[in-house]
């Protein structure tokens, strides 16, 4: 208790050279002594790991690498204050050079808007000596006010998803440091790039990492859609599923269709694979032909040949200034009346007050949206009172593997930026 309560490590040392205090004791001396600083530590201020060690904002630690020379390689877990690990390993490893902001001065600082996969996190937490702030909700997104009030904090890499409006107003309350957006998310709709570009920031990405998942939930939608599984489900819920009726639920038949791909992207085209298994006829439509049709048997078209033709209309393009509003009522007036538009690419490339007009007149047969404006979507929305619409919550890339790889590109960004290595999935400004 004396070496303890007197200064630990130092105390200790000195009555061992008098031979009064053996090696093993003044070990337990210094090791009680530094768990009691790191206990104190932990409740008046955050403590942060850095290089394995357990430092607080003021810690000697925290602002000058070369006071910490090594570091213990197998201390990954952060220690709970009062506990302290005496199994140190044979040998230790150097530490890695400290991240420092880009703008200079300070450590190098994350915000990121959500609680996003604990994979991509680890990734960030791991730059050595980095300051990561993460909102720590998943099921909402972050207050612009809070966002504006981190950056102003000093930011040097913003993580946001596609829930944030990035505009110029908000990077500016970095204060001229952030040099980094990294949006989870293959379009970046909700980033002004122009104020971004003019500012010197540069723009992060996930680009080709939803194709597949998306093409699933597509052709899901599609078939769901078809077939009235809506209608069927809530029939068996509200006890409307009487006796068997010859042509009751009966919907639209998949196989042997012809489906309308507008734009042939990489999703268009994981669609029309899909789709060719059901033995439909594909035809697309788009500025122009593509070579990639040829390897899955589809046919490009005029865009009236294509709406007086399908069965199946599914817009595949990119939200820009030219699609916007695509879908009106004029193109749907083009269709088949029986044709059965499904969307789940972007809400705004439809005039939405346009397709409640044509699916109630019976302009065309049905609608299957992932994808909607708001979103979420109101209650009370009209889409959400006709039998012929069916509504996802814009699930179109929703699982774990998808997710968590999106997340962790959008990290991979960020690790770039503070290692000062070209970012590896760029967008171009």
């Amino acid at each position: 208790e004396g070496p303890e309560d007197r200064g630990g490590g130092a105390l200790a040392r000195e009555l061992r050279e008098q031979g009064r205090l053996p090696l093993s004791v003044s070990m337990i001396a210094a090791s009680r002594s530094f768990v009691r600083a790191v206990s104190t530590a932990s409740s008046a201020s955050p403590v942060r790991r850095y290089c394995g060690i357990i430092t607080t904002a003021s810690s000697p630690h925290a602002s000058s690498s070369a006071n910490t020379k090594h570091c213990i390689p197998s201390a990954s877990r952060a220690l709970r204050p009062g506990t302290l690990s005496l199994a140190a390993p044979a040998t230790r490893a150097p530490c890695a050079e400290r991240a420092m902001s880009t703008s200079g001065g300070g450590p190098f600082r994350v915000v990121v808007t959500r609680n996003i996969p604990e994979c991509a996190l680890k990734m960030l937490r791991d730059i050595p000596g980095a300051e990561v702030s993460v909102y720590p909700h998943r099921d909402r997104a972050m207050p612009r006010e809070e966002i504006k009030e981190q950056l102003a904090k000093g930011c040097d890499a913003l993580l946001c998803l596609l829930t944030d409006k990035v505009d110029g107003e908000l990077v500016d309350a970095a204060g001229g440091r952030l040099k980094l957006v990294s949006t989870m998310s293959v379009g970046f709709n909700h980033v002004d790039t122009g104020a971004l570009k003019t500012r010197s920031i540069s723009l992060g990405y996930t680009p080709d990492c939803l194709t597949e998942t998306t093409a699933d939930t597509t052709v899901m939608l599609l078939m769901a859609t078809a077939r009235r599984l809506g209608e069927a489900i809530a029939s068996v819920r509200d006890g409307s599923w009487g006796t068997w009726d010859p042509l009751w639920m009966c919907g639209k038949d998949v196989h042997s269709s012809t489906v309308g791909i507008v734009g042939f992207g990489r999703i268009g085209q994981a669609v029309a694979r899909r789709l060719k298994a059901f033995g439909c006829e594909i035809i697309y439509t788009g500025p122009r032909p593509k070579a990639e049709a040829e390897s899955v048997g589809a046919v490009f078209v005029s865009e009236q040949e294509l709406f007086q033709r399908a069965d199946f209309v599914v817009p595949m393009f990119p939200l820009n200034e030219h699609t916007r509003g695509y879908f009106n009522l004029e193109r749907f007036k083009m269709m088949r009346k029986d044709a059965i538009f499904i969307n789940a690419t972007r809400g705004e490339v439809v005039v939405q007050e346009d397709l409640v007009t044509a699916l109630k007149t019976g302009e065309i047969a049905a609608a299957g949206l992932d994808v909607t404006v708001p979103e979420p979507l109101p209650v009370d929305s009209p889409l959400l009172t006709l039998p012929n619409c069916v509504v996802l919550p814009h699930i179109g890339s929703a699982t774990v593997a998808t997710r968590e790889k999106m997340a962790t590109m959008a990290a991979a960004n960020v690790v770039a930026m503070a290692k000062g290595d070209p970012l590896p999935f760029m967008a171009k400004l």
